[in-house]
């Protein structure tokens, strides 16, 4: 597959696209803007007066005028100078996202780079030329400079690449590619630099994986109902039209639509004493509504972000100009990395509280920790402390990044976003919820198991057969981990989704 990116009018599928492999062609009717963007430089050189950037230096050493012999080892040095991240290095899926939303900045022609730049950029992502970026350093603000200056330094033949996997020198990997490293120009290495991409691509990928696992604790949250006999009443369309919230109704419908049918329900409209269910269960439709209404307000900002220009100082070829303002600065990727966090954390602490009811009899009524035999077998006693340990670790997680700032550079740079590692937190914090999901799958669907012969309905039994044609049901204790891990897999590659079918879909994309 490969996406024909137009920048500025890409689509989040475009991104996600990307994320998940695809190839990246850049649409040709950018290339008239690129050159005329490109060729203002140079007449704004020309014109020999100071511009920051061009020909000064950078941050607090904007004063300082750069003689035209020296313009391009300003542009190397700030490379080579900037490029000092430290920590593990970005995923390769990651890189090549922030690759391409940095080509779909720069090929929108206010960035002053030359058209060959961006052919470089482009065939990086076609041979699998990745950088190695290390994924620490970005206050988020003038830029994701270290990170950028570690993509910007394999394209000058400097530093670390992968090619299949395979971790080289840049300059290697760029001959096993059959590619050369480029001599940048003027405005080059700054605008490389400049820019959110990676904040972005992170948060991206948060949002990509947080739809995931919002639609998947739709379906799990059915089964627990199911499997607790919990009653559909609070799903009702007139309890939500009233409270007006989009994702509220939305989610009630899926919910509705998830346990229609279902016998288990039926066996217990009639007679049972309870009056009300615990909020985990008669509360999802607030909780995951309102953590839906979340999802669209960062996807929205995200999908902006991702196809705007965060470079500085900004070219305008129609003027002949170049502006100097704070585009790179990162707060709004900052605020949408910090909300998104918030409903990873809220989507796995209510699967949680539904694990914790299904497995005390007390509350559920069903054979203590799931298990025929307890106190011989302990059953689900200890996944379900499992579950409580990564949402705590998830709550501490969820504290928001963007209420922190340090000044850098010298107090030039004195109020900064901290975008990057809000952003670069989501995916653990996915992780840890796509393994809390699963182990309520797994109880959910042990819990349904004590109910036979009645059956859950139509999507709920896929989904429990897809369950059961990987995990048995637990009658005697055994070695659960591989089991556990088995249906974390299935939440995280969406295999759940898949199983529960259509009923899952009002209301359960996050990004319109």
């Amino acid at each position: 597959m490969t996406v024909n990116l137009r920048a500025g009018e890409a689509t989040l599928n475009d991104w996600r696209n990307i994320w998940r492999g695809a190839a990246v062609a850049l649409d040709p009717s950018h290339l008239a803007g690129i050159s005329a963007s490109a060729a203002t430089v140079e007449r704004i050189l020309s014109r020999g007066e100071p511009v920051y950037g061009i020909n000064t230096g950078f941050g607090k050493l904007a004063g300082v005028r750069i003689e035209s012999a020296d313009l391009a080892t300003l542009q190397r040095n700030i490379v080579l100078s900037h490029a000092a991240g430290v920590g593990e290095p970005l995923s390769i899926a990651a890189t090549r996202l922030m690759m391409a939303l940095k080509l779909g900045s720069l090929a929108q022609g206010a960035s002053g780079v030359r058209p060959e730049t961006l052919d470089l950029i482009e065939a990086m992502l076609d041979r699998g030329v990745t950088p190695l970026v290390p994924a620490q350093g970005s206050a988020g603000a003038s830029g994701d400079l270290a990170p950028l200056a570690h993509m910007a330094a394999a394209m000058i033949g400097v530093g670390e690449a992968r090619v299949g996997g395979r971790v080289m020198p840049a300059a290697q990997a760029f001959a096993e590619a059959g590619l050369a490293p480029i001599v940048l120009a003027a405005k080059e290495g700054l605008a490389l630099l400049n820019g959110t991409q990676f904040s972005t691509a992170n948060a991206l990928i948060g949002l990509f994986e947080a739809e995931t696992l919002f639609r998947s604790a739709l379906a799990a949250g059915a089964l627990s109902l199911d499997a607790a006999r919990g009653s559909d009443a609070p799903f009702d369309s007139r309890i939500h039209a009233l409270r007006r919230h989009r994702g509220q109704i939305e989610t009630a419908a899926a919910l509705r639509a998830l346990i229609a049918g279902s016998e288990i329900r039926a066996s217990h409209l009639v007679g049972d004493p309870r009056v009300q269910d615990p909020y985990c269960l008669r509360c999802q439709p607030q909780v995951m509504g309102a953590c839906l209404d979340l999802l669209r307000q960062a996807a929205a900002t995200l999908r902006d972000e991702a196809n705007g220009v965060s470079d500085n100082p900004l070219i305008f070829a129609e003027d002949d100009a170049a502006l100097s303002g704070g585009n790179f600065h990162a707060e709004p990727v900052a605020f949408a990395a910090d909300i998104i966090a918030l409903t990873i954390c809220e989507i796995g602490s209510l699967a949680e509280r539904r694990i914790a009811h299904l497995v005390d009899p007390a509350l559920s009524g069903l054979p203590a920790f799931l298990t025929p035999s307890p106190g011989l077998n302990s059953g689900f006693m200890i996944p379900q402390v499992t579950a409580a340990a990564l949402v705590s670790e998830n709550k501490q997680r969820a504290f928001p990044a963007s209420v922190d700032s340090i000044p850098t550079s010298a107090n030039q740079e004195d109020h900064v976003s901290m975008a990057a590692h809000g952003a670069r937190r989501l995916a653990p914090m996915a992780e840890n919820a796509f393994a809390v999901v699963g182990i309520e799958l797994l109880a959910a669907a042990q819990g349904c198991d004590f109910h036979a012969p009645l059956r859950s309905s139509e999507p709920l039994e896929a989904v429990r057969s897809l369950l059961r044609a990987k995990i048995p049901h637990l009658d005697d204790d055994r070695y659960f981990h591989p089991e556990m891990q088995a249906a974390i897999d299935l939440v995280r590659g969406g295999a759940i989704i898949e199983a529960a079918g259509e009923a899952l879909l009002p209301g359960a994309e996050a990004a319109q």
